[in-house]
This record gives C-alpha cells, structure tokens and sequence, in this order.
C-alpha cells in the first residue's frame, strides 16, 4: 500500500525533522508518486526498526546504519534463493 509523508509521519509516530534526517542517512528511501513523496508499509515496519534499534537497544547511529545495511542484504540474498529454487523447480 502506498502512503503520503504525512500519512507515514502520523502511521509511524514520527517528527518531520527525524523522516527528514532518516531520509538524509538513507535508512528511509521514499518513492515518488505524481511529484510527491510516497512510502509503503514496508516503509512503516522499517522505521519500527529503526525506533527500537535507537531506543529500546540504545543501537548508536553508526550502528543502526551497519544493522540496516545487513538487513537489506539478507532481504536481497532471500530473493535471489527464492528465484534460483524457482529456476531449479521449473527444469525438473
């Protein structure tokens, strides 16, 4: 589902300066939809992540950006298995 930037702000409890900041560090890359900036639920659950890596875990910025960038490749890794077993499956 996609959502605006203030939907996400209000869906994901957050400040515009802190979406704005996230943005900036790339641990948020909205889409754009008709000139505007547009998020989605994965959107929403990321920045769940990114509060409770920075609040409950007390996770630095540093740290929050390594966690994200190891999140994003795992994701990525899922993808290319999920593709070579359906590859794998259609020849057999």
């Amino acid at each position: 589902m996609i959502i605006s930037k203030q939907e996400f702000l209000v869906r994901a409890q957050l400040e515009h300066e802190t979406l704005e900041a996230w943005i900036h560090e790339e641990w948020l890359i909205p889409g754009a939809s008709a000139g505007e900036v547009t998020f989605s639920d994965a959107d929403i659950a990321r920045a769940q992540l990114i509060k409770d890596l920075k609040s409950d875990l007390g996770v630095n910025d540093e740290g929050v950006g390594v966690i994200l960038n190891l999140v994003d490749q795992v994701h990525g890794m899922r993808r290319v298995l999920t593709e070579l077993l359906r590859s794998l499956r259609s020849r057999a």
